[in-house]
Parts: structure tokens; C-alpha cells; sequence
């Protein structure tokens, strides 16, 4: 019969639309599983990472993942920031995520500091092998410190990393770039030089208010409405913010495009050779200057800080030693009303570089110190009254804090800088809310323009997704500085928003992970390889950061001082050498459980969707079959009046004939 004809031919087709539907659920499921490789060595690694951080975490997933392809569990440890800190000091990791400091500090002050017991690496090299242990690295580092020559620094840096890359101590991953987005009713802005310096004064004013709304990146990402920007006071640490501290204080000089050591309240120096050893530099100090209090600046105010600061105490690593320079220092003296001597007990080379950090050789006003002018170093010293009592070598200093306890305390502050502290806001519930700067008008480096920012307002959001909106209907001006915004929003703005520049520094500092040496199983140097060649982090920096970083290579950015070297092998993905050290057999194809079996859930799936569908199948044609029998077809011919039906010849049948043709 022509209907039979007919549903042979349908049944291919209906045959091919179960196959199709059949190998796209194969295919839908297939991403879902991941090559993984038989026989691998098993490992468990402990990674600790910051509580909150939504980019270091979607970061870790990644790794996670990678790492499982070859054998290795990880156990991450989301933990606050207290709890991470300690966790570094103590060595209870394997992997941490870490950071190089950037400029001004890399690579000397980040290596240096590893010899301190409150950074990570500290911990994580106590398990180099002989003969370049921890203490020999350590002794290195500070030889290094005292080369006399470019050459001499050059061949120093490089044997000490080519240590550090040989141990495969960590994984470089990538460069951090520091964004600044700003409404363009604002124009020319010009990037700093480091991490947290926002050259805000450097903005002008197109139209529109000369009040600049900012929402900063600070040490914690967004800003503060608990810590704000801290006590602000310049010579001790947290909770204060590095790029406050930066606008409300100078110090001797500033740090410069390619390193270069600018003039700041020293307008020049002299550097001479002792004939005993160590230096002596000669600052001409910068005159007709005062504090935002209505100070005079001058030698005695210089002496003052350094006096403060460099109390024997305080110079060890757990507070002011954790860079080299206030353990070089030996002398400081005036020998004018604007020359201020100081003398090092050794050819300390990045002396100037160290003089220009933010914290803590900052100059406060003499009339912000416990007692004023006249201000005893050892008995009502700047330090943090939260300090307490600090002895060393059988001197003791008591630590008084500063006049009114700094911004968070209800009290003001007083430096040079560009910026002066005017007051802060706080909302119903008494959290901060806004916190307001003014322009110092008087300083050397701020335009007279008619069209610069007069006043900085630091606005209180209390999410990524509320600053993107503010920033979006410009109630909000602009973001300077890295973990207030997600990469993804950053590009969507650079891409898609015309109302909204987006400035990128170069990358100025490396993420890390760090491996510790100390601690089985990163404290054997074959699993570190393994980790680092199973990690595909140029997939992931392309996945999670929209372009806006690159891969690292090595420890600290190549542009850093002394830092150029090129050493091999290249800690690259290289997935094939991972297995080769780790996994030994030739790979299988498993879940993502690791369920080893010898057909994937994924390929049983297909095989029971297969079975159903052939099911289904006979079912269909078998019903189709029984309607066929009983002269009443499952599917009727789609134009009637074409079809000549064998009854129609049937005269009791003209009337439904009729009716169908």
C-alpha cells in the first residue's frame, strides 16, 4: 500500500531526530569531564586563601581543577585576613597566593623581608636544601644589598634568583596592572608609579563640579565604612591606607618614573664615601614649606621623625626592620637650618629608592607628636599606642601614638603633602560614610589651574555591583586602584561605556603562588615541578581576567631593578612533562570523580539513551504497524485532492469521497 511506502520513510527520519537529539546530550555532557591520567601519584595540598576575594578564588577553582587531572586534591582553606596571616607565619599551607610588592620595593625590600617571620616566604623556604638554604639565601640577599657596582648587583640578583627558580619555589603567574576609571567629564590623569599611588591632584576638570567622588582600591579592595583610611598617622601601619598616607605626607624624596629618586621636602643631595666605610648624604632640605597645620618644615622637624622612627627598639623585623634601610642608618644630625646629614654604615645602594617609600619615614608636624617639639623618642614615641612597650638591647621605648590618636580616633592629622585631611562622615548606624580631603594649595607640585580638583570625597559602597552602578549613572566620578572592580566590569566599561575612561598602569608587581619548601608534599622539588606544569594559567588568566593581565614569568616583573635575567626552563604549562613526572602511563579517559572505569559515565549514558531511543523506536513503528492494519493510517496524505483512493470507486463511499477530495 502507498501509506506503508509511506512509513518506511518516515521511520529513518524519525530514526535520525533521536540520533541527534542522542548526540547532543553526548556533547552537552562531555565538558563536564576531563582528561585525567592513570596510575598519577596521589597528593593532598593544603592552599590558603584570602576570605572575600572573589578573583583569587575564582583563580583557585581553576587550579583546583587542573590539578586534579594529575592525580592531586586539593583542600582549600578560605580564611579573614588575621587568620590567613597567621597561617603564613606559622607554614600551615602548601600553596598561598602572594604577591610581589612592585616598585619601589622589588626586588630588595620583598627579599629582604623574607627573613621576617610575617610574610610567607618566610615559613615556605625553611625547607631549602643545602647549600643555598634559607639562611644562606638570606645572607645573599644582604650581600646583594651592598654591591657597589651595576655589574656587581646585577650578577648578585640574578645567582639569587636562579636559586629561587632552580628550587622552583613558587609559580609566577601574572602581572597586576592598576586600573583607574574616570568619568570623562574629568581629563588627564596620569597613572603613579606604584601599587597604591593615586596622583589625584594630576586630574582636571572639564565640566562640572571641581568635587572628585572616588571610590579607592585600598589594602583590602573596597573601601572601609569600619577602618576608613585608618589612623592616618605616617609611621606605623595598619589598618592606615597606603595611598592616603601618600596624598597628606612627604618624605625626603619621591619615587619616579623608571626609579628615578625625585626631590620632594629635599630639593637636592650629595653622597660621599667614608673613608671608614659607608656613606654620608647631604640633603638640601625644601624651604619656605609648612604643615598643613601652619608648621614650619625645617632640619630640627627632620631629626624629629628620624629620631622617632629610628629608635633602636623599633628597628628590628617585627617593626621597622623589615626593609634595610633603618639598619644601615647609623647618624643623623643638622648641620644647618636646611641641611639635614645622614649617615649609613654601609655602601647601602638602594638607599634613595628606600627614603621614597610611603611608610614609615613620612614627615608628621612636630605639633602632632606626644609633647611637640621637644618630643622624647624613647618615652612618648610615634609608634602605635597600641604597641605598647618595646625593649631592645636593654632600651626601652614606650609608644604614645600621635596628638588625639589619628582620623580613626576622632583626631586630625598634619603632614606636607597634597592633600589635607578635612573631616569624615558616618551614617545613621555610625559607620563611615564618606571621608573628605582638600587641596594644599601651598604645595610645590600643585597646579595654580583654574580647572583642578579642589576636594577629594572618598565614598562608602558596600559592594562591587553598587560602585559599577554609581559609576555607570555618574553619580560617582571614578575608581582608582585594583579590587574594587571585577576585571570582567573593568573591560566592560573600557569596551562598551562611552561616558567612562580606563587607564592601565603597566604591570608594576607578580602574582604568586607560593610553594612551601617546608612541608610535605611541596617540600619535595619533583611535586613543585608537577604543580606548575598542571597549571594552564594562561587559559585561566584569559578566562578570568578580560585581557587586563599578563602571564608571569618570573618571580618579580622584568622591569624591575636587576630582574631582566632570562631563566629556563620557563615555568610554563606543559601538561604532557606534568604527566611524565607525576603519571607515568598513557592517559584514560575518567570523571571528574575519578571514578576509574573502563567506560566513562558519560559513554553509559549515551549507551542507555541509545537503548531508550530504539525502544521508543519499536514501540512507534509497532503502533503504526496495528493503526495500518485497521485502515486507519497514522499519518493521513498531506494534499487530499491529489490522492486517489481505491474506494472512492465504491458507490455506498461518494459521499466521504466528496468530502476528502
Amino acid at each position: 500500500m502507498r501509506q506503508t511506502s509511506e512509513t518506511r520513510n518516515v521511520i529513518p527520519v524519525f530514526m535520525a531526530v533521536i540520533l541527534f537529539f542522542v548526540l547532543t546530550v553526548y556533547a552537552a555532557m562531555e565538558p563536564a569531564s576531563h582528561e585525567h591520567f592513570d596510575n598519577c601519584k596521589p597528593m593532598e595540598l593544603d592552599f590558603i586563601v584570602l576570605e572575600g576575594d572573589a578573583t583569587l578564588r575564582s583563580i583557585e577553582q581553576h587550579i583546583v581543577s587542573d590539578l586534579e587531572r594529575v592525580g592531586i586534591n586539593v583542600n582549600t582553606r578560605a580564611l579573614n585576613r588575621d587568620d590567613l596571616n597567621a597561617a603564613m607565619v606559622n607554614g600551615t599551607f602548601n600553596l598561598a597566593f602572594s604577591e610581589s610588592w612592585g616598585a619601589p620595593y622589588d626586588p630588595q625590600a620583598f627579599a629582604a623581608s623574607w627573613s621576617t617571620r610575617d610574610e610567607a616566604y618566610y615559613a615556605a623556604l625553611q625547607g631549602l636544601p643545602e647549600p643555598n638554604t634559607h639562611e644562606v639565601l638570606h645572607q645573599k640577599i644582604a650581600g646583594a644589598l651592598l654591591e657597589e657596582t651595576e655589574v656587581g648587583r646585577e650578577q648578585a640578583w640574578t645567582e639569587i634568583l636562579s636559586i629561587m627558580h632552580g628550587q622552583a619555589t613558587e609559580l609566577p603567574f601574572s602581572g597586576r596592572r592598576i586600573p583607574a576609571l574616570i568619568n570623562n567629564r574629568l581629563y588627564g590623569y596620569i597613572p603613579g608609579h606604584q601599587q597604591f599611588d593615586y596622583p589625584v591632584h594630576t586630574i582636571r576638570v572639564a565640566s562640572g563640579s571641581k568635587t572628585l567622588t572616588l571610590a579607592p582600591g585600598t589594602q583590602h579592595g573596597l573601601f572601609s565604612n569600619v577602618s576608613g583610611v585608618g589612623r592616618l598617622d605616617p609611621h606605623t601601619y595598619r589598618p592606615n591606607e597606603f595611598f592616603s598616607n601618600n596624598w597628606v605626607y612627604d618624605g625626603l624624596v619621591e619615587y619616579g618614573p623608571g626609579g628615578k629618586s625625585l626631590p620632594a621636602l629635599a630639593v637636592s643631595w650629595n653622597v660621599d664615601d667614608r673613608a671608614g666605610g659607608g656613606q654620608t648624604y647631604t640633603f638640601n632640605l625644601r624651604q619656605n614649606v609648612t604643615f598643613h597645620d601652619g608648621a614650619a618644615w625645617n632640619c630640627d622637624v627632620a631629626k624629629l621623625n628620624f629620631d622617632h622612627v629610628l629608635a633602636e627598639p623599633l628597628r628590628t623585623g617585627d617593626y621597622h626592620g623589615w626593609y634595610g634601610l633603618p639598619r644601615h642608618i647609623s647618624e643623623w644630625s643638622c648641620t644647618d637650618d636646611y641641611v639635614f646629614v645622614v649617615t649609613t654604615d654601609e655602601n647601602y645602594y638602594p638607599f634613595l629608592q628606600e627614603l621614597s617609600f610611603i611608610r614609615p619615614l613620612r614627615m608628621m608636624s612636630p605639633n602632632m607628636f606626644v609633647g611637640g617639639p621637644a618630643s622624647d623618642p624613647l618615652t612618648q614615641n610615634s609608634c602605635h599606642i597600641g604597641w605598647g612597650n618595646i625593649t631592645e638591647s636593654d632600651v626601652t621605648v614606650q609608644c604614645s601614638g600621635m596628638v588625639g590618636g589619628g582620623v580613626s580616633n576622632g583626631g586630625d592629622v598634619s603632614g606636607t603633602g597634597r592633600w589635607k585631611y578635612v573631616k569624615t562622615v558616618q551614617d545613621s548606624s555610625g559607620g563611615i560614610s564618606e571621608i573628605h580631603f582638600t587641596i594644599n594649595s601651598d604645595h610645590w607640585d600643585v597646579s595654580s589651574s583654574d580647572e583642578s580638583v579642589h576636594e577629594i570625597i572618598l565614598k562608602y559602597y558596600p559592594t562591587t555591583d553598587t560602585v559599577r552602578d554609581a559609576l555607570t549613572d555618574g553619580s560617582l566620578d571614578a575608581v582608582i586602584g585594583g579590587g574594587v572592580l571585577s576585571e570582567a566590569d573593568i573591560a566592560l566599561f573600557h569596551h562598551n561605556n562611552a561616558n567612562v575612561s580606563v587607564v592601565l598602569t603597566e604591570s608594576i608587581q607578580n602574582r604568586i603562588i607560593v610553594f612551601n619548601t617546608n612541608r610535605a608534599p611541596t617540600d619535595d622539588l619533583q611535586n613543585r615541578k608537577v604543580i606548575i606544569h598542571a597549571i594552564d594559567k594562561a587559559a585561566i588568566i584569559d578566562k578570568e581576567f578580560a585581557g587586563l593581565a599578563d602571564v608571569a614569568e618570573s618571580l618579580f616583573p622584568k622591569d624591575a631593578p636587576y630582574c631582566g635575567a632570562d631563566l629556563t626552563p620557563r615555568p610554563d604549562y606543559d601538561i604532557e612533562k606534568a604527566k611524565l613526572l607525576n603519571c607515568p602511563t598513557e592517559p584514560v579517559i575518567i570523571t571528574t570523580e575519578r571514578k576509574k572505569t573502563e567506560l566513562s559515565i558519560g559513554v553509559i549514558a549515551v549507551i542507555a539513551i541509545l537503548g531508550v531511543a530504539f525502544a521508543m523506536v519499536g514501540v512507534v513503528v509497532a503502533f503504526m504497524y496495528k493503526r495500518e492494519k485497521a485502515g486507519n493510517p497514522l499519518f493521513q496524505p498531506l494534499n487530499p485532492k491529489m490522492v486517489t483512493r481505491s474506494d472512492c470507486t465504491d458507490s455506498e463511499n461518494l459521499k466521504f469521497c466528496a468530502i476528502t477530495k
